[in-house]
């Protein structure tokens, strides 16, 4: 166990209630290495509580538009991303029609242009991926385990699978349109009338193509039943409709930090993978392990006001944006962190490494030199998604797992992998996950070095 304080905040004679008792874990946060990639990522999230139709998201030109101000005139070509995450709440008990999620993609060329999907899913709260309590740390080595639509995608696009939703490529004819998605958000049934829809796609596309993201209730057959909208109607919605609305609440300015509102993404972020190699310094090609009974850290997803001591923000930079959203893609959701750590034990005793990763308390600047946790885990989940950790065994043979974690606001965390490393071993390990949609920033990934040593005789 690392060293810790248990601090006990004196309780107040009067509202409001005394502060729940924190653990601190006095050690080094230190700033992640590496960086985003330029892979631009098209980020629709917001508002994230759809109520009317209208366009979410478009980076089609604004020239021919009803609303020119809606558009933000950015081109996919090459390798990009697609998310989206949005909820639906029926308008009232008497109107449970269904609302349709439509992603659209454009060729503004003279030829064909042929998009392919590489990876992509897209799954409902209800009925794919419920929010059901799970424990915080379960093995999902077969993909079943999730908790969320967001946690479910995420876990797909982990493992390099495309979902049968999505074709193996898309072409799209000169001047003409096509669908990348036309689904529904259902509220029937549901109680409250309340659901949700995410999706995450890689894409590569060998010319230009302009995507939007929009959204319009069901369109309702003569016998009453449901159907998808046409890719016309879709179309009008583009051309002639305006962003939904209510919108969400606008962020505020990024030099101000009381109070701060963060504000929900939409426009095209750059940056869908973060590479790092975890190593003592710029000049060593291994990561040196604490000593027994003591760890370090590094920071995921950081951003402003949470850097946990690092300086460091992670969040993504918007390359266009709405004006009354993010300024920055906080949390990057979707985002791949690949991370590896060739683990080097320079004692003359075996030493068992573990790592994990944690949710502390919420810092810009370490108040008590170190992590913060509750001792009694608070109600909020701040982190719900699936971890892939490799490494080689003692025979040489790659061992991978997935790991599903739930974590609170506040909780430590379980270990992922606990290794005994030899005087003078080095072991790489590798950990990987995307950041998950419904989780809230940030975390760390936590080298310790445990208190069992191994005489090496």
């Amino acid at each position: 166990m690392l060293p810790f304080l248990l601090v006990s905040h004196i309780a107040q004679t009067t509202p409001p209630p005394p502060q729940p008792e924190e653990i601190v874990f006095p050690q080094e946060v230190r700033p992640l290495p590496g960086r985003l990639d330029n892979v631009p990522v098209f980020n629709s999230n917001s508002p994230e509580k759809v109520v009317n139709e209208g366009i979410l998201l478009s980076t089609f030109p604004g020239r021919g538009k009803k609303t020119p101000s809606a558009h933000l005139n950015f081109p996919f070509a090459g390798r990009f991303d697609v998310f989206a995450h949005h909820v639906f709440e029926a308008p009232s008990p008497d109107n449970l029609r269904s609302l349709y999620k439509g992603i659209i993609l454009y060729n503004p060329g003279t030829k064909p242009v042929t998009v392919s999907i590489l990876h992509g899913a897209s799954y409902l709260s209800q009925p794919d991926a419920p929010f059901i309590e799970l424990p915080s740390l379960l093995q999902n080595l077969e993909n079943n385990v999730y908790a969320g639509p967001g946690s479910r995608v995420m876990s797909d696009i982990l493992r390099g699978l495309r979902q049968n939703l999505f074709p193996n490529q898309i072409i799209i004819p000169p001047k003409q349109y096509q669908m990348l998605l036309n689904e529904p958000i259902p509220v029937q049934e549901l109680t409250p009338p309340l659901n949700g829809r995410s999706t995450y796609a890689r894409l590569r596309s060998n010319a230009a193509v302009y995507i939007a993201s929009l959204a319009t209730p069901a369109r309702t057959n003569a016998d009453g039943t449901e159907r998808a909208p046409t890719i016309e109607e879709w179309r009008n919605i583009l051309d002639n409709g305006e962003l939904s609305t209510p919108r969400d609440i606008p962020p505020t300015p990024l030099e101000q930090t009381s109070p701060r509102k963060y504000g929900r993404v939409a426009g095209v972020a750059r940056g869908s993978y973060w590479r790092a190699q975890l190593t003592d310094n710029s000049k060593t090609r291994y990561l040196t392990i604490p000593q027994p009974g003591q760890g370090f850290s590094y920071g995921l997803s950081t951003l402003q006001g949470g850097t946990l001591g690092t300086n460091q923000v992670q969040s993504a930079p918007m390359l266009v944006r709405y004006p009354d959203t993010a300024y920055l893609a906080h949390g990057n959701y979707g985002v791949q962190y690949n991370l590896r750590l060739p683990l080097y034990n320079q004692t003359k005793n075996v030493q068992t490494v573990s790592l994990s990763v944690q949710t502390p308390i919420k810092e810009e600047q370490l108040s008590k030199k170190g992590l913060r946790f509750f001792a009694t885990l608070a109600r909020p989940t701040f982190f719900r998604g699936t971890v892939r950790v490799s490494y080689r065994d003692d025979l040489g043979q790659i061992q991978t797992n997935y790991l599903h974690l739930v974590q609170r606001r506040g909780q430590q965390g379980e270990s992922l992998v606990e290794l005994p490393i030899r005087p003078g071993q080095r072991r790489l390990v590798e950990v990987d996950f995307l950041y998950p949609p419904d989780a809230t920033p940030p975390q760390v990934l936590t080298v310790k070095t445990l208190d069992n040593t191994v005489s090496n005789r």
